[in-house]
């Protein structure tokens, strides 16, 4: 793993809900930074905010905030690099981007102000998942950090997020946005379309669409801004530079998104550099002398009681029951590990390294804990 995280400059952890995805980008990012150094930013795209609570940072959001080094100092860890944190903020993302691409000042403001624009800037489909990674290429391009991990929304949603650069180019230059706004361009309307319009006009009201029409038309000045930033994302995706990391547990379900995902990666040529799998047995439950310690308790639990009931002032049958309670749930524990490890060789044959993480006793909540976190994935 750290040979992984030494060679790349982008990491995207992807994975279905509840697995531990945000957690675990957040901990990668703090072993990153810990032991390979250079400046490491962590970027939730997610909107969960668990990651800024186990930092410990305040007014998380759009800018890029450092972890201070004191947090490391209370968990004693001096880390070789600096760790930065940064939560996805749309609307402002958005604001940004138009300021940055629209032709001129005059344009840019129009469109800020248009009455359709905080809507649709918010909520309009492929908004988030586009301006995510317009927001990677920025931060990127910008140079000023060493690793970016990316922790993505769950799994389908992120190969939205993948495409989304794609799809919103392809909006832009659709037949039905010429439609929309091809009578705003010209007094001229065809006949063939007049039809449509009137529907239009009579539901949706002629100011409604010339709203829509006259945000689209400021929108569409910057085209080729947006082609050549689709363009520019994807060939950064499938870089060298950049790899993906896939997040699971081993229950059926989340493991089913897993493979579905691992599978996705593949067919769109992007490199799978790990599979981490978070809340795994212990392998001790795999070990052939623990089956047989489980299966004499079972086997000899009367006898065994008759030994230890008196020293622990207690019934034999009380004894008898709970040793042999012990005997039989390790051994469906077993049966469940052994499961796991066929999974996990299944797993195997795909990404660069796979990665296990044992059950813990407690939620990760600080940065010493996402440290003892990663300290598991990077072993």
């Amino acid at each position: 793993m750290e040979q992984l995280f030494a060679a790349k400059e982008i990491v995207i952890s992807c994975g279905s809900g509840g697995v531990g995805k945000t957690t675990t980008a957040a901990a990668l990012a703090a072993m990153a930074a810990t032991r390979v150094g250079g400046r490491v930013l962590v970027l939730t795209v997610d909107p969960a905010r668990r990651l800024a609570n186990a930092l410990g940072l305040e007014g998380f959001g759009n800018v890029e905030k450092p972890v201070p080094a004191s947090a490391f100092a209370e968990v004693g860890v001096a880390p070789r690099g600096e760790l930065w944190a940064a939560m996805l903020d749309t609307k402002q993302s958005w604001d940004n981007l138009v300021q940055r691409h629209a032709p001129d000042a005059l344009t840019a403001q129009r469109i800020l102000d248009n009455p359709l624009y905080q809507n649709v800037s918010g909520r309009f489909v492929q908004s988030h998942d586009y301006i995510a990674m317009e927001r990677l290429f920025e931060i990127h391009t910008g140079g000023q950090y060493d690793l970016i991990v990316v922790d993505t929304p769950p799994t389908r949603n992120a190969l939205d997020l993948l495409e989304a650069p794609q799809r919103m180019a392809e909006f832009f230059s659709s037949r039905f946005l010429r439609l929309l706004i091809a009578p705003y361009r010209s007094k001229l309307i065809n006949m063939a379309s007049r039809p449509f319009y009137q529907v239009a006009d009579r539901i949706l009201g002629s100011q409604f669409l010339q709203d829509i029409a006259e945000f689209f038309i400021l929108f569409q000045t910057m085209y080729a801004g947006f082609v050549q930033r689709a363009e520019a994302v994807d060939r950064l995706l499938h870089d060298k530079r950049t790899t993906f990391i896939v997040v699971s547990t081993l229950e059926a379900a989340p493991l089913h998104e897993a493979e579905f995902f691992v599978d996705a990666l593949s067919d769109k040529r992007f490199h799978l550099g790990a599979v981490v799998l978070n809340k795994v047995l212990p392998a001790y439950l795999l070990e052939a002398g623990a089956a047989v310690v489980a299966e004499r308790l079972v086997k000899d639990a009367a006898p065994i009681a008759a030994e230890v009931a008196p020293r622990a002032g207690c019934a034999e049958d009380l004894v008898e029951r709970v040793l042999t309670e012990m005997g039989e749930n390790f051994l469906r524990f077993q049966l469940v590990a052994q499961r796991e490890a066929e999974q996990r060789s299944e797993l195997a044959v795909s990404p660069e390294v796979v990665a296990t993480v044992p059950y813990f006793e407690s939620d990760i909540y600080d940065l010493g804990g996402l440290l003892k976190l990663g300290e598991q994935i990077w072993s």
